[in-house]
């Protein structure tokens, strides 16, 4: 069985398989931003050490993005597929059993090193079976399960926080990791497994054919994604990470109450990521990074009027709005990957590139729980330095080139 051999059916079994995947990873990455309000009353926690625990992760998950790409590209998506939900199942239940800051440090520090390899190996398997038209919408609907998550979590976490404990919590959502790994190695079959089962070498690559791994640090564009990434990652997470804190501590919300307010950011989130996959696949070529930079100052412009609205209703408005522009570049960013490099060489570039957006996982959360210290619980620096990033963002879309650079000529390359 080759790609194009590939029926609809089997295409999309597989995408809804990643959806799963992608939408347990989100609702832990999500959840923990509530459940750590309950963990640092537990843990006697301020809020630097709570800026720490939400950033241990993305640490790890960083770390792990290139390794995780090209042991993707070496070895089969496949397999680092299965290994990464496995192992990020083990560590969600062990943050039930966290005791201490540094235990639940180690912890998700080792719980991001896990999923590290869940989005190189997953995109790798969307460029293996869809087509480069269809690539885009493919991404799109993997990014949507962020915004249904968001949409849940927050009126999901408010009952479970109140009935069962963020420990029982973290326990069932690592029981249902390891169910999502079952059927990923029941259902998942890709055209390359099933042409090493019967010995057919038309998907094997000739060594011929190899690029060095170096090869993606010297093509321009990677540069440009890696900077974006972390840019408009900085912004996503320096926001969804604490504004269920800043709603609850600055604005007088209850958890219940910030529940149901960020559901509706939440819901302009998924259409924004749905509708982008759509809009970019039908881009013509250099529209795709003018739209970007176009939607980065619109998002710097929203961040200032979120902070300095008078009221929580203006904020949430604000907030709903700017979901859109993020959801727009968030989805442009891999699409571009996806189109514009060669698909042998996909999980690795997907993994230099998202390397970017999860050092800024790391560093945002962390830097801003220390800003909130020093500023004596005030928000205002943390806002200017996300608006900041914005601008950098508008920057590296604006100077992106996809011309430059032996890979994007390469369409036959994989990784040596």
């Amino acid at each position: 069985m080759t790609t194009n051999d590939m029926t609809k059916k089997s295409r999309n079994l597989i995408l809804g398989l990643l959806f799963l995947g992608w939408s347990l990873g989100n609702l832990d990455r999500y959840i923990m931003n509530y459940a750590v309000v309950s963990i640092t009353d537990d843990l006697s926690l301020d809020a630097s050490s709570t800026g720490v625990i939400l950033s241990a992760f993305f640490l790890g998950y960083a770390i792990m993005q290139i390794p995780g790409g090209w042991l993707a590209d070496k070895f089969g998506a496949k397999k680092i597929l299965l290994l990464s939900v496995i192992m990020w199942s083990i560590f969600t239940g062990l943050t039930a059993i966290a005791w201490s800051l540094v235990a639940m440090i180690v912890i998700r520090f080792l719980f991001g090193i896990g999923e590290g390899g869940f989005q190189p190996s997953s995109s790798k398997i969307i460029a293996t079976i869809f087509p480069k038209e269809e690539r885009g919408r493919a991404m799109s609907i993997m990014l949507t399960s962020g915004g249904i998550v968001s949409l849940i979590v927050p009126l999901l976490s408010a009952y479970m926080l109140g009935t069962i404990g963020w420990r029982m919590m973290f326990i069932i959502i690592g029981a249902i990791g390891a169910i999502i790994a079952f059927l990923y190695w029941k259902y998942i079959k890709l055209p390359q497994d099933t042409a090493a089962s019967t010995g057919n070498d038309e998907n094997k690559v000739s060594a011929s054919n190899k690029v060095n791994f170096k090869e993606l640090f010297k093509t321009p564009l990677m540069w440009n994604l890696i900077v974006a990434y972390f840019c408009i990652y900085a912004v996503n997470w320096g926001l969804v990470s604490w504004i269920p804190t800043y709603l609850q501590k600055n604005r007088g919300l209850d958890l219940m109450s910030i529940g149901w307010a960020q559901t509706i950011p939440a819901i302009t989130t998924i259409i924004g990521v749905y509708g982008s996959g759509y809009i970019i696949d039908k881009l013509p070529r250099g529209m795709d990074k003018i739209l970007g930079s176009i939607s980065c100052a619109i998002i710097g412009l929203l961040l200032y009027l979120m902070f300095t609205a008078e009221t929580v209703t203006m904020f949430i408005s604000y907030q709903t709005v700017v979901s859109i522009f993020i959801a727009f570049v968030i989805t442009l960013l891999p699409a571009i990957v996806l189109k514009k490099l060669p698909s042998s060489i996909t999980g690795s570039a997907m993994g230099v590139a998202n390397t970017g957006g999860q050092l800024a996982g790391f560093v945002t959360p962390m830097a801003i729980g220390f800003m909130v210290d020093a500023f004596d619980g005030s928000f205002d620096a943390a806002f200017w330095m996300l608006i900041a990033f914005a601008v950098i963002c508008i920057v590296a879309l604006l100077t992106l080139n996809d011309h430059k650079g032996n890979l994007l000529n390469s369409e036959n390359n994989t990784v040596a």
